[in-house]
Parts: C-alpha cells; sequence; structure tokens
C-alpha cells in the first residue's frame, strides 16, 4: 500500500513538472528569431553620383528591411570596380558610363538604371592658353581610360573636328588631375565630380569648364547602373530583387529636391567629405523615382539610353561589334522589383 500511495505521489509530481514545463511561460512574450542578414560586398566612387541612393537606402534602413547587410567598399573608377569583382572581392557595384563598355562586351551585367549623369567635365587652363575646345589641339589633355573621361575627351574633340591623334594624350587616374592641373604639368584634363570642384577652387578664373554631359545630350546618354557578374545573377536573382527593391524606396525619397540636404549628409559622412562640397553636387545628374524608372523600362525610354551609349562607343572605336542590350541589360530585375 505504501509504494502503490509513493508511486501515485510521483507520478503526480511528474505530472505538475511536464504541466510547469509547457505552460509555464505562456504569459511570456515570444522571443522572435533575428533572420540573418545577407552580407553583400558593395563598390562605389566618392562622389554624390554614386552614393545618393546607396547611402539613404542604408540609413533609412531599406537595405535591412529586405534582408541585406551591404558593406561599402571605395573605388576610383568603374574598371577597378569590375576587376575586384572578378576576383571575387566585390558582389555589386556602381559604374559610370564609360564602364558599360565591359557590360556590353559581356563582364558585368545591368540588373538596376540609376540615372543619367551630367556630373564629367572638360576643362583648360587660360594661362596655357586653353580658351576654346579648338586650343586643345597639340596641348597636353589628361583623361582616365576606359571611363566616361575618355569618352569626354574624345566628344569634346570630334564636335571641332579633332581627334586624339591632334593632342598629346595623357592617360591618368582622376585622383589625381587636380594636381596636375595645379601644377600646370597638363593643359587640359577630364574630370568628374568632386574633382572639377577642386580645380576650380584652387585656380580660379584661370581653370574653366568648356563642356559637360549637357552639351552632348542630343547625341548621347550617359548612363550610371548597377552591375554584378553574369553568374551572380545567375545564382542570386532573388537577391537582386530584393537589392532593387531597396534602391527604388531610395530614389522615392532622394530624388525629391526637399530632401536634397537630408541625403547629401548622408553622403558627406560615408565618404568622408565637407557637406558644402556634397550639397554641390546635388545637381550632377538626371535623379529618376521608382515610378518614372519603371514606366522608362516599359515604354523603351530607358533601353533606348542603352543603345544610344552602345551607339557611341561604336562609333569611338571603344567596342567593336554591335550587341543586342537586352544581352546585358537584366530589364527584367527591375520589373519585377517594381511588383
Amino acid at each position: 500500500m505504501r509504494k502503490k500511495l509513493l508511486a501515485m505521489i510521483l507520478a503526480g509530481v511528474t505530472a505538475m513538472s511536464m504541466l510547469t514545463g509547457c505552460g509555464g511561460n505562456a504569459n511570456e512574450p515570444k522571443k522572435e528569431e533575428k533572420k540573418e542578414l545577407d552580407v553583400v560586398n558593395v563598390a562605389y566612387m566618392p562622389n554624390y553620383s554614386s552614393l545618393w541612393v546607396m547611402t539613404t537606402a542604408k540609413e533609412k534602413g531599406y537595405f535591412e528591411e529586405q534582408g541585406i547587410d551591404v558593406q561599402f567598399v571605395k573605388f576610383d573608377d568603374g574598371p577597378t570596380e569590375v576587376s575586384a569583382m572578378e576576383s571575387g572581392s566585390i558582389d555589386l557595384a556602381y559604374i559610370g558610363a564609360g564602364a558599360h563598355t565591359l557590360a556590353i562586351q559581356g563582364n558585368v551585367d545591368v540588373f538596376c538604371f540609376q540615372q543619367l549623369s551630367n556630373s564629367d567635365y572638360v576643362m583648360g587652363l587660360k594661362s596655357h592658353g586653353v580658351n576654346s575646345l579648338e586650343d586643345l589641339k597639340g596641348k597636353k589633355v589628361a583623361f582616365a581610360s576606359g571611363t566616361v573621361s575618355e569618352v569626354m575627351v574624345q566628344r569634346a574633340l570630334n564636335s571641332v573636328g579633332l581627334t586624339m591623334n591632334d593632342i598629346e594624350a595623357y592617360d591618368m587616374e582622376v585622383t589625381n588631375m587636380p594636381n596636375a592641373m595645379i601644377s600646370g604639368s597638363i593643359d587640359a584634363c577630364a574630370p568628374w565630380s568632386p574633382m572639377h570642384n577642386t580645380i576650380m577652387e584652387e585656380l580660379g578664373d584661370d581653370a574653366h569648364i568648356m563642356v559637360s554631359n549637357d552639351d552632348f545630350s542630343d547625341i548621347a546618354a550617359d548612363t550610371a547602373s548597377w552591375v554584378c557578374k553574369p553568374e551572380y545573377a545567375e545564382k542570386n536573382r532573388d537577391l537582386l530583387v530584393r537589392f532593387t527593391k531597396a534602391l527604388y524606396k531610395a530614389m522615392d525619397f532622394g530624388a525629391k529636391e526637399e530632401n536634397f540636404e537630408e541625403v547629401a549628409g548622408y553622403v558627406a559622412d560615408e565618404a568622408k567629405t565637407d557637406l558644402e562640397i556634397v550639397k554641390g553636387q546635388t545637381r550632377d545628374g538626371v535623379w529618376f523615382t521608382s515610378e518614372e524608372l519603371l514606366k522608362g523600362v516599359e515604354d523603351g525610354s530607358i533601353k533606348g539610353y542603352y543603345e544610344i551609349q552602345q551607339k557611341n562607343f561604336l562609333e569611338s572605336g571603344k567596342i567593336t561589334e554591335e550587341v543586342p542590350v537586352d544581352d546585358y541589360v537584366l530589364f527584367d530585375i527591375m520589373e519585377e522589383a517594381g511588383k
């Protein structure tokens, strides 16, 4: 009898412990498991045109909303970014107009259009006798090969009947152009923002802009885009769609003029540069909202920009054969991200 009673007590204790284990924390809120973010290494250039969308997406939490942790990596030009992608250290990159030759040649795919650029220039020194484009003949002109800098020099020369053979062409990194102009070792150059501002601030009236992208708007479309390796696009389609969704939200905020100053603050912090300098770059491009971009994809105008760009590369000899734009621009990613 005593053994039977003891067994009943033990059974009761076991039952109570089971109830406690199952229901003792019923009133406590369940902890949500934090989903691990997809880490993406993203290449940028330290200027407003490159950073206005991505810094907004980061600061506003749009990347995190899409389950993405973006690691920013600074570069000076598009071709170097693409080389880093080929080595595997970079996943995605923002590129300017000139580096699109690499997309046409199959090195990278464009998965999102960002803007039309107006931040590229050809500048000359009056003290060196460069007062007009015609004066470039026989002068030392610096450009960065494989970038929009080289494209701008070719356009400028062609517009007045000159060619690269008519100048002393100097291939140098855009970041070195301000010092070269200030020292007087070159007569003219083709920088992009913000290097042109540095030159003008240091040299005053002696340095003057002869042409910018706007001067060729009737014949050229200088697109800026987001790119990745083709094999990366195949394996990471969902991630690209989510990344582009975050870009769209950032575009919708950053394209509004009333938000320029706030976005300039984000860019200045990331680029570690003076806010006033960045504010001067807020009109360096034609900024699109997601609605405008998607409408352009639907009506074919975005595709038209890439077709004009490719035509210019063919005419200048930067590429040797025409390639269907759909072969390297992933319009389906842009469309899906808009749904």
